[in-house]
C-alpha cells in the first residue's frame, strides 16, 4: 500500500474528524453568541414608570426654565432634579412599583409659604401627568 501523500502536499486521513469538530465549534460559538444577544435586548428593555408634568403660571400659560426636584415622599432629599422646557414640560423616569412621589417646583416664595408642589402616586409602570400651579408670587426662579 501507498502511503505517500497525494499531489497536494498533504495526506486525506484524518480531515474528517478535524472539519466535524470546526463545525461544532462554530454552532456553539453561535449559540452562545444568540444567547447573550438576548440577554442584553432584555436588560436594555427594563420597565419604568414616567412622571410628566407641565408647570402653569399664574396666567394659565405654560412656564420655561422652571427647576424642578422630584423625591420619594418617604425620602427628605430630592433623588431627581430638572427644568421645565421651552413648553413648560418635564419628565421623568422613576422605578417600577408603588411608590408616591413629590414634585416640586424650586422657586422663590414669600417668607413661612411652601413651595409650589404635587404629590403623584406610581403604581407598576404607569405613566402620571401632573400640573404644578405657580402664583404670580412664585414666578421668579431661584
Amino acid at each position: 500500500m501507498n502511503t505517500k501523500p497525494r499531489r497536494g502536499g498533504r495526506a486525506t486521513a484524518g480531515r474528517g474528524p478535524v472539519l466535524f469538530c470546526i463545525l461544532i465549534s462554530i454552532f456553539a460559538l453561535a449559540a452562545v453568541a444568540s444567547d447573550s444577544l438576548a440577554q442584553s435586548a432584555t436588560a436594555m428593555k427594563k420597565d419604568y414608570a414616567l412622571i410628566y408634568g407641565t408647570v402653569w403660571g399664574a396666567d394659565n400659560h405654560p412656564v420655561a426654565g422652571i427647576p424642578i426636584k422630584i423625591r420619594r415622599a418617604s425620602d427628605k432629599k430630592a433623588k431627581w432634579e430638572l427644568v421645565s422646557d421651552s413648553n413648560g414640560e418635564f419628565a421623568q423616569r422613576v422605578p417600577v412599583g408603588t411608590q408616591d412621589y413629590v414634585i416640586q417646583a424650586e422657586v422663590k416664595t414669600r417668607q413661612g409659604q411652601p413651595k409650589p408642589e404635587v404629590t403623584a402616586h406610581i403604581d407598576n409602570n404607569e405613566r402620571k401627568d401632573v400640573g404644578i400651579h405657580l402664583t404670580q408670587d412664585t414666578l421668579s426662579p431661584r
